[in-house]
């Protein structure tokens, strides 16, 4: 890589590393070895780690939240956006999600970010949901339990084999549309 990287380009390299080895390897010069540039270059982005930290929160909140919802929006034109936002994200590697959520056990910022994408996936769901048809009270019970099981899935040790999540999301499908 040169030293012409921009703020986007330190921010992916600190989500895939936030996912792979933790919130404790979101340091300026183990991330500049990484990427084969000095520290320098992480400083002219970045007034110090407190900012880098609060930016990768952005960043995730982003990721895991704005660009899944948009593309399920431009996508859902022919097929139930429901249906396809589960099957999105349970197809998900989501060692990012775990990463970010034990983050969030020892670090307040951390915490309100995924306090603050808690509420903007629940919402989302719910409205797809009244959407269909169903009532505010009625959506907004199926919306947690759908988030509980996304975040039963995101945080389990013990991943489903591909057919296995296929019937489960199925079943979650006709379990919320019913």
């Amino acid at each position: 890589m040169s030293d012409q990287l921009s703020a986007k380009d330190w921010l992916d390299q600190g989500l895939k590393t936030l996912a792979t080895r933790g919130f404790t390897a979101l340091k300026a010069e183990p991330l500049a070895k990484t990427m084969g540039v000095s520290r320098g270059s992480f400083y002219w982005h970045f007034a110090d780690i407190g900012a880098f930290h609060a930016a990768i929160l952005a960043r995730w909140h982003e990721v895991a939240a704005e660009q899944i919802i948009a593309n399920v929006e431009a996508a859902s034109k022919d097929e139930n956006p429901l249906a396809l936002l589960l099957r999105r994200v349970f197809g998900e590697r989501l060692m990012l999600e775990r990463a970010v959520r034990t983050w969030a056990s020892v670090d307040p910022a951390a915490r309100a970010a995924v306090q603050a994408i808690d509420r903007r996936r629940l919402g989302y769901v719910e409205g797809l949901l009244t959407q269909s048809g169903l009532s505010t009270d009625v959506a907004r019970a199926r919306a947690q339990i759908l988030y509980w099981a996304f975040l039963g899935f995101a945080l389990s040790d013990q991943p489903l084999s591909k057919a296995r999540q296929e019937v489960v999301v199925d079943e979650l499908v006709r379990m919320a549309a019913s």
